[in-house]
């Protein structure tokens, strides 16, 4: 199966418990990822992942399957203020950006995350913003990569420390 089966649009309130339940069990997977007991509030974090659209310019976008099962889930925002994250890219103007960022574990290598990845980038420039940034850490290596070759490019001005956990930025200069 391919990605192009696969619909991505605005998850309903009625999805949201799944989707949060989605990015802890893919999430606590990950290898060399802190684990629910050492970093808690993160985990919490992503199982209300729902409010997150609640946030002015958050949006909750999901990955549904032609069956109509939810393989994946990340978070939108239109505007860097709202993101949330660490250092200083909640500082950047005229800039989207993405979070947490998850595929089912029975779903990879379907092409979902660069689906999801290719409707917040659309989105990002539907809404005039001349940039796209992501963070993402050393256990996430097949989502590193993924951006790489989508065009993101590392920008250490957006790096930051989550706890004891380094997070690393990237940006694509949109056109």
């Amino acid at each position: 199966m391919e990605s192009k089966e696969y619909i991505v649009r605005k998850a309903r309130p009625s999805e949201f418990e799944e989707i949060g339940k989605l990015m802890v069990a893919t999430y606590s997977q990950l290898e060399g990822f802190p684990k629910p007991s050492e970093q808690p509030d993160y985990y919490k974090k992503l199982a209300a992942v729902g409010e997150f659209a609640d946030k002015p310019s958050g949006t909750l976008l999901t990955a549904v399957s032609p069956s109509g099962t939810i393989e994946g889930g990340v978070v939108y925002f239109g505007d860097m203020q709202y993101y949330g994250s660490g250092g200083t890219a909640t500082q950047e103007k005229h800039t989207s950006g993405f979070r947490l960022l998850a595929v089912s574990p029975s779903a990879r290598g379907k092409g979902i995350g660069k689906l999801l990845t290719e409707a917040c980038i659309n989105k990002a420039r539907e809404e005039g913003n001349r940039q796209i940034i992501i963070h993402t850490t050393m256990a996430m290596q097949t989502a590193w990569k993924m951006y790489e070759r989508m065009g993101f490019k590392r920008s250490e001005d957006l790096d930051f420390m989550q706890g004891e956990l380094a997070v690393y930025g990237f940006r694509m200069v949109l056109e």
